[in-house]
């Protein structure tokens, strides 16, 4: 499917099947493409399906990269179809692991909320928010954002007064409409007013709105940046000697890395990460576009390719984050220091 083509012109079934089969090509890509695949087939109405394809990511032998938000997805669609207990069951599960993940909290959440347990969906969001967040007066990461949102909303729809949590939310809001609007529980009302200056208003909320969730559900792959580790780079060059022009030095290769991503941000391009390469995998990716891997023009196709299949990280690490480089020390004390 092409980023490109309308969602009404989607055929999700048959996506859902080209994901599987690329699934099995790429079997280290297999949770994000599964993923993916049971998202098509839920839209498309087979939510047993769906269900069928998160069981064979949690029963597999392979080590999953995030557990917790496929036992997520699972119960929400679970719950979906009439599966109630054993869906409130995996969230129960999920709260007591306490993942390290915003997104299964998330998830968790909103299916609690989309049944009307508002409670237990305000207890979940906050739970999540307590859990990664160092505190209300501390600045959160973006992927903390959903968390803040899906409180301040559900609390909003509860008539619970704004705390410390709400005010943050609302200072990490960048959207037109204020929170408080985008959540008022009596916005129902105003639709059917026969005020055109009320209309108008709640088409505008409506439209903020519209653009925060596509914002929230579009997951555009970073503009990323190829690394090398040590071991890799050193084969690389043992099998493919003429891409040292590439590559003189690994310190240099590291260097590189970091001013390219800090060009690139200082130009305003968003959305930036880093993919790791490795060499069976550069030399699969070149065998299938029928390129030979001493042709330099492949390495950016190669890091794209690996960014679109989800093996992007983002760049800059958060706060108190390790570097990228993978040495073992913070991001601002390595990599991330005023000198490259």
């Amino acid at each position: 499917m092409r980023p490109d083509t309308p969602a009404e012109n989607v055929d999700h079934a048959t996506e859902a099947a080209r994901l599987e089969r690329t699934a099995g090509l790429y079997p280290e890509d297999a949770e994000t493409l599964l993923l993916r695949a049971a998202a098509h087939l839920e839209l498309s109405g087979d939510r047993p399906a769906a269900t069928t394809l998160y069981d064979r990511l949690l029963s597999s032998s392979a080590e999953l990269a995030n557990p917790a938000l496929v036992r997520a997805l699972k119960a929400s669609n679970l719950w979906e179809y009439g599966h109630e207990a054993e869906a409130r069951a995996i969230i129960e599960g999920i709260r007591s692991t306490a993942p390290r993940d915003p997104a299964p909290w998330v998830i968790a959440a909103e299916a609690l909320e989309s049944h009307d347990e508002l409670e237990a969906a305000a207890e979940t969001f906050t739970e999540g928010a307590r859990l990664l967040i160092p505190g209300p007066s501390e600045t959160p990461l973006p992927a903390t954002h959903p968390l803040l949102h899906g409180r301040h909303r559900v609390r909003r729809m509860l008539a619970l007064p704004h705390d410390d949590w709400d005010t943050l939310a609302d200072t990490v809001h960048t959207g037109p409409v204020p929170l408080d609007e985008l959540h008022d529980p009596k916005r129902v009302w105003s639709l059917g007013s026969d005020n055109p200056a009320e209309l108008e208003a709640e088409i505008s909320r409506l439209r903020a709105e519209l653009g925060a969730y596509r914002a929230a559900l579009s997951r555009p792959f970073p503009v990323a940046v190829l690394h090398w580790p040590a071991p890799e780079l050193e084969e690389l060059l043992t099998a493919y000697p003429t891409l040292s022009t590439e590559y003189p030095s690994h310190t240099e290769h590291l260097a590189t890395i970091e001013t390219s991503l800090r060009e690139l941000a200082a130009s305003g391009t968003p959305n930036l990460g880093i993919v790791t390469g490795t060499v069976p995998s550069y030399e699969a990716f070149a065998a299938s576009e029928a390129t030979s891997p001493t042709d330099p023009t492949l390495l950016p196709q190669y890091a794209t390719t690996l960014a679109a299949r989800g093996r992007a990280v983002a760049w800059p690490p958060g706060e108190g984050a390790g570097c990228w480089c993978g040495v073992g020390r913070p991001y601002q004390e390595c990599h991330g220091g005023p000198e490259v």
